[in-house]
């Protein structure tokens, strides 16, 4: 396939407003990422913390969106709702390399098409922002391993106290201190 007929189903896939707004705190990750958006076919805006990116939402709400959850300032989820209260018909995915299963369903609740973690390349999340509504993604081939599902437990019940450490730690019976240790990890393998 020729250059022109790749760049005419990118257009097709993305739609006639290819505004892309990137979230995320990881400087040089960003840049890849942004590049490589833009040589896709979308018009890209880039924001390195939470204030900027709820900026920019405000000031033109994008059609995409990739924002990543944990930025120095904040939750990315913050930036999500901003979008989608300014335009319904925004398609946008979670990038984190903190995920886990309640925090993907709050952004799904706020209007996330998608939840990647990281390190997600540049082809995965095209994929995601131009996946066609009721097209469906393939399991992963492993299941989740007994320390991700106790994340995944410790996570759920951290989001249903309102990211209250104290209170989590009193509902899971565990001192706060090795919760807050916890919380502070990346999520295993």
């Amino acid at each position: 396939m020729n250059e022109t007929a790749e760049k005419s189903d990118s257009s097709e896939a993305i739609g006639a407003d290819g505004s892309l707004l990137i979230v995320e705190d990881d400087a040089p990750f960003l840049k890849r990422l942004a590049r490589a958006m833009e040589s896709r076919g979308f018009k890209v805006e880039t924001a390195e913390s939470v204030a900027e990116g709820v900026a920019k939402a405000k000031a033109r709400p994008p059609k995409y969106a990739v924002v990543d959850l944990r930025l120095a300032d904040g939750s990315g989820l913050d930036v999500i709702e901003t979008i989608r209260s300014r335009r319904d018909d925004s398609q946008v995915i979670v990038l984190t390399g903190y995920g886990n299963i309640a925090t993907a369903v709050t952004a799904v609740k706020l209007g996330a098409i998608d939840y990647l973690a990281k390190p997600a390349d540049a082809d995965e999340v095209y994929a995601a922002l131009t996946r066609r509504s009721g097209e469906k993604v393939e399991p992963p081939e492993n299941p989740m391993s007994a320390d991700r599902v106790r994340w995944e437990h410790i996570q759920r019940v951290y989001e249903m106290c309102d990211r209250n450490v104290s209170e989590t730690a009193r509902r899971l019976n565990m001192h706060r201190r090795t919760l807050q240790r916890i919380l502070a990890k990346r999520a295993p393998k």
